[in-house]
């Protein structure tokens, strides 16, 4: 048994999580069920005074109990460099410059005090931009601002998706088929509301069988499952209606995986989960990946066991 940590989560609400769905929940379960103690507190909670950094938290007790889940104490005013041990950087994106400005606050004691994701690489991976690493595991991919380039790619490939460079949760993703004529009224909007490129694929038909969600832990596979878009939808992700379902994973899974995870573990980026459609990955999860409990559910197979194993590994080398 490990000696017991003081844990800090950096979240959204806690008494808004679903106990049946939720990660960081399950998350913090599982360092509860191992002597740990946390706190919670949001983004919002979160302060540089005077060469400290400092965040308003809560202890917090859970418990699977529907509607009375979480007993939180009274708030704290923590040094999350010598009242923690362990920061878990879990917060909802969008990756904006709100989480860019949270990440690194958290960098300042990341000599100190474990942060995990490691608040460097989270805020130097974005999701759809950290997998152009792998060029040949993805989808034709473009990301560009360029309308003339973008149509290029749309003559090439013909159904593509267009999708918001650092949107979350299925948000702002769009199937164009070839000849539509929402096309030039949807880029204008695009370009209207964010000064960003967008990113654009290959429509991958596969998807209609499902996206899978495979999860890493310290660059190695855990486990995985599908997750299956409703009728007339072509976006799977849980947010919008996807419907999580076991699958079998494939060799080129396995190759995806032993592909990125080396990478993955040089950046500190210990728990990951990885979009795969098909033959190809197309987002690397690092800011709040999910899926834990849908996991567990289909394969019986505990991801946070290898997760806070290796937590516990790395307080235990720093001491």
């Amino acid at each position: 048994m490990a000696n017991p940590l003081r844990v800090a989560v950096q979240m959204d609400p806690i008494a808004d999580v679903d106990i049946d769905g939720d990660t960081s929940f399950t998350m913090i379960e599982a360092a509860q069920a191992r002597g740990h103690s946390v706190w919670t507190y949001g983004p919002a909670d979160l302060s540089y005074d005077e060469g400290r950094i400092i965040a308003r938290a809560r202890p917090v007790k859970v418990s699977r109990t529907l509607g009375n889940h979480a007993q939180e104490g009274a708030s704290v005013v923590l040094d999350l460099r010598t009242d923690i041990d362990v920061v878990l950087m879990r917060q909802d994106p969008p990756f904006d410059m709100a989480y860019i400005t949270a990440a690194h606050l958290l960098e300042l004691i990341s000599d100190d005090t474990l942060v995990v994701n490691d608040p460097e690489w989270v805020r130097s991976s974005p999701e759809k931009l950290f997998p152009l690493l792998y060029a040949d595991l993805m989808p034709p991919t473009l990301i560009s601002r360029d309308e003339a380039t973008i149509s290029a790619f749309r003559v090439r490939h013909k159904d593509i998706i267009i999708k918001p460079l650092y949107g979350n949760g299925g948000a702002g993703i769009f199937l164009i088929r070839e000849g539509d004529s929402n096309y030039s009224s949807l880029l204008e909007t695009f370009f209207t509301i964010s000064r960003e490129p967008v990113m654009a694929q290959a429509f991958l038909p596969e998807v209609s069988k499902g996206d899978k969600r495979i999860l890493l832990v310290d660059g190695e596979l855990v486990g995985g499952f599908n997750r299956v878009p409703q009728k007339g939808e072509t976006r799977s992700n849980m947010h919008v209606g996807g419907e999580a379902r076991p699958v079998e994973l494939s060799d080129r899974d396995h190759e995806i995986c032993a592909a990125i995870g080396p990478e993955l573990k040089r950046r500190g980026l210990l728990f990951v989960g990885i979009d795969v459609i098909g033959d190809y990955m197309t987002e690397i999860n690092v800011t709040s990946p999910t899926g834990v409990q849908e996991l567990k559910r289909f394969t019986g197979i505990d991801a946070m066991v290898p997760f806070w194993d290796a937590i516990e590994a790395r307080e235990t080398a720093r001491t």
